[in-house]
């Protein structure tokens, strides 16, 4: 998959652009790449669908804040994924845009949205922290979540018990209305139905007429195993619930993990520090290292060196997009000892004066070992 353009490329604009100047480039643009002027081009259409999603960050001062930060990546994290279709551009924010009438004039209606069809519910997102050990083994967590879903009063329809909605008398159902802009008609959305062609004329007591209400309700996250910090978990059609019969949308979870006192981890591969005596570095030795699981044996050569890795096969962590699990990697570190015992000392002296070694203050070492030899 290519890489995404920098936003503030594809609208041709500086990064210290305002709002007034984002906007113009984008309805430019939005103009000449729009698929009923290019019919054919599925270039026109990725343009297309380019553009707005530049907009939708840069338009937007906290999403342009973690885009500037931390790029596309930090946009992500905030829940938005871009737009998949040419009607998700127009469902985010068409008419709100405007859109829909400019486009109507300049291709004669073509492909003008319905604003009466299903549409689907917006995505959600939050985050949660877990600790590193969770991550790694996998775990299960409850999040609150505040969303849109169907009034239940209503079904969703909007409309009290016992009454159906009614045909809109300014469009008489049509859902477009006519305006004139001086010798020419234009045919635009209706302003009083916003082109359903009806409207509620006695709203749910519970909705208001809008057939969703806000719902406030705990959600179990299914977190799994080797999980990194920063990915996120799709939960499919836990999102707003859709309007007039569409699908509800996404809730995206933003997964941070704590930091363990014991282990570090480089993608499947757990990360450890292990102090092992110079004697056993030195003859070695089978000493026991901590893992996720129980403490497991590690064979230590002879002459190992401090800064030595060595590694434990299949005992890191699960490879989260395949089989079986990463190694547990161990960096050796050799303590040297503060305190000694009067015949730990001796023992270490005479090995100094094995090796030929000066140790201490005024002790013989090589150097005296050299005159005596000289002298001989």
């Amino acid at each position: 998959m290519p890489a995404k353009r920098d936003y503030y490329e594809v609208l041709g604009v500086t990064r210290d652009a305002d709002e007034t100047t984002i906007k113009k480039a984008y309805r430019k643009l939005a103009l000449e790449n729009h698929p009923d002027r290019n019919p054919d081009d599925p270039e026109a259409e990725e343009r297309f669908k380019e553009a707005a999603e530049a907009y939708e960050v840069l338009h937007d001062d906290e999403k342009r804040r973690v885009y500037d930060a931390y790029g596309h990546d930090g946009v992500r994290g905030t829940g938005f994924q871009g737009f998949r279709s040419f009607d998700d551009v127009f469902a985010h924010f068409g008419d709100a845009f405007g859109f829909g009438d400019v486009f109507g004039e300049l291709f004669g209606g073509g492909r003008r949205r319905d604003p009466s069809r299903p549409r689907r519910g917006e995505d959600l997102s939050t985050a949660i922290a877990i600790e590193f050990r969770e991550a790694a083994l996998g775990c299960s967590k409850e999040i609150p979540v505040e969303r849109i879903v169907e009034c239940s009063a209503c079904a969703g329809s909007g409309c009290a018990p016992d009454t159906k909605p009614e045909t809109c008398p300014t469009c008489r159902g049509s859902g477009q209305a006519t305006i004139s802009r001086g010798p020419f008609l234009m045919s635009t959305t209706c302003p009083t139905c916003q082109g359903r062609g009806k409207r509620i004329g006695t709203p749910c007591d519970e909705c208001r007429g809008a057939g969703r209400v806000r719902h406030h309700e705990t959600i179990k996250v299914d977190v799994p195993a080797g999980i990194e910090s920063g990915m996120q978990l799709r939960l499919n059609g836990k999102g707003g619930a859709g309007v007039r019969g569409g699908p509800p949308g996404d809730l995206y979870v933003g997964v941070g993990i704590h930091d363990d006192p014991v282990f570090s981890r480089e993608g499947e591969h757990l990360l450890i520090e292990l102090d092992v005596p110079y004697v056993q570095c030195a003859l070695g030795a089978e000493v026991q290292v901590p893992t996720l699981d129980d403490p497991a044996p590690l064979k230590v050569p002879p002459g190992t060196q401090p800064g030595a890795i060595l590694r434990l096969e299949g005992r890191g962590l699960p490879r989260l997009r395949g089989r079986g699990r990463g190694d547990l990697v161990v960096q050796v570190r050799i303590p040297v000892p503060t305190k000694l015992s009067a015949r730990a000392r001796d023992l270490l002296k005479t090995l100094a004066e094995e090796e030929g070694l000066a140790v201490g203050s005024g002790k013989r070492g090589l150097i005296d070992r050299f005159r005596e030899n000289m002298g001989n």
